[in-house]
């Protein structure tokens, strides 16, 4: 190797160093800032109940017997709501079982209909024949219709507009004069299956 070639693969070598050298600066002289910030998130509740069973404030349990055309059947609820916020929307779904002609014929069978008191209802009578009167101001929430449907819209409810809330509510059937012999002797069993959903969603 002559003195030139030697030259170069040595100034190559110290090229190549210098190269590693200067790579070693950029990966370990690194500037950095940071800075950080947290908040707590907690979700809502849906919360819906009836009052006490056997009580004035829950009277759907009790049963009727021996009804004509032209009977009434009124029974007390309380819906109570514990939710975060007022509700978006509030229906109920009827159902029976065993079922008949009462809850089957949509003209003739049962008709129901759905008040709301201000203020607690006032019962009389003896039961089963339950009969309520309202010392407030009463609003219709359900106009006249057939007994069973499902996801009946409920309106005018406190607590579709309060965080928490009761409603007073009195459940009217009525079997109508135009039920005629078919009618007798018939038995149904209806349960009453009240359902909350959430407000629209909104930013938070």
């Amino acid at each position: 190797m002559t003195n030139s070639t030697l030259f170069k693969v040595i100034g190559s070598v110290a090229i190549l160093a210098a190269a590693a050298s200067i790579a070693g600066l950029g990966t370990f002289a690194t500037f950095t800032s940071s800075t950080s910030a947290s908040n707590s998130i907690s979700s809502g509740t849906v919360s819906i109940a009836l009052g006490a069973t056997g009580s004035v404030t829950n009277r759907l349990t009790v049963n009727a017997t021996n009804i004509v055309p032209g009977d009434t059947i009124q029974r007390s609820v309380d819906l109570i709501s514990t939710s975060s916020d007022p509700l978006g929307s509030l229906s109920l779904t009827t159902s029976a079982s065993p079922t008949s002609l009462l809850d089957t014929d949509p003209t003739n069978g049962l008709q129901m209909t759905i008040t709301e008191c201000s203020v607690p209802w006032t019962e009389s009578g003896t039961a089963p024949a339950f009969t309520y009167t309202c010392s407030g101001t009463t609003s219709s929430v359900l106009a006249s219709r057939s007994l069973i449907g499902s996801n009946i819209s409920l309106t005018g409810l406190n607590v579709l507009s309060t965080a928490a809330g009761t409603d007073h509510l009195r459940v009217t059937l009525s079997l109508p004069t135009t039920a005629g012999n078919t009618f007798q002797g018939l038995s149904s069993t209806v349960t009453y299956a009240f359902t909350g959903s959430q407000r629209a969603a909104t930013n938070k």
